[in-house]
């Protein structure tokens, strides 16, 4: 016989854009899921938002509410996943911040990786906090009056924040033990650091080869010419479609 659910009867927004890293939303979800929490996708636009594989496109997922629908008080906990553009669209927009206002006044679980944290910045909320995030970030978290920490999962009072998707294992683990506490929360869990870790010397390495992956502008378009010389009735439409949403 299996015990409860540590997440049963919890209410979870996670707030994303077009451009969000794939795993790190859809990674989440699932684990919060399987813990029987409810989890919402809330973002800028109503209909479905693109993900990313780093720099390659990727799968959409379905908008269960617009930020002008989500009311912050009905849920229990907020999942800021990262990406290039996402965090980057969600910064920009004065009902993110206030979105995420709302959850951290009333000191509720907030769990966040890469660049996620960049809407914590834009919303001012990062001064004096302890968090994790892509390296990339890190000068805006310290200029911010944050303090940069260089590992897998770092705990907060309220917040947890992780480096990013190589960090999902430990991010998730400590994102289900975060979630299913109750608010407020208060206490620090991890040591106070006094200062920020070191700039890194070089960008990640996943990161800094991934575009000689990509296709060439002159490959896709050959490929979209030969798909569309499939035309023989719907034909056309359903290899062009392919095309964009492999």
């Amino acid at each position: 016989m299996t015990g409860r659910k540590r997440l049963a009867g919890k209410r979870i927004a996670a707030l994303a854009a077009d451009g969000f890293e794939q795993l790190e939303l859809t990674v989440p979800m699932k684990a919060l899921r399987a813990e029987g929490a409810e989890v919402e996708v809330v973002s800028l636009r109503r209909g479905k938002i693109r993900g990313m594989n780093l720099h390659e496109p990727g799968k959409r997922v379905h908008v269960d509410r617009t930020l002008d629908e989500a009311d912050p008080a009905v849920y229990d906990a907020l999942l800021l996943p990262g990406g290039f553009i996402s965090p980057d669209l969600l910064r920009q927009s004065e009902e993110a911040r206030r979105f995420v206002r709302a959850f951290d006044d009333q000191r509720k679980p907030m769990a966040t990786l890469c660049h996620g944290p960049w809407l914590l910045v834009s919303a001012e909320l990062v001064s004096g906090r302890q968090l994790a995030s892509w390296p990339g970030i890190r000068d805006d978290i310290v200029h911010a009056g944050g303090v940069w920490r260089d590992e897998e999962a770092v705990r907060d009072g309220n917040w947890l924040s992780s480096r990013g998707p190589q960090d999902l294992p430990a991010f998730v683990r400590a994102m289900v033990d975060l979630f299913a506490e109750a608010h407020p929360i208060h206490a620090a869990a991890s040591p106070l650091a006094v200062q920020s870790a070191p700039q890194r010397t070089s960008p990640p390495l996943a990161a800094l080869g991934a575009a000689a992956f990509l296709p060439s502008p002159s490959r896709a378009r050959r490929v979209l010419r030969g798909a569309a010389a499939l035309a023989v009735g719907g034909l056309a439409v359903l290899a062009l479609r392919r095309v964009v949403l492999a």
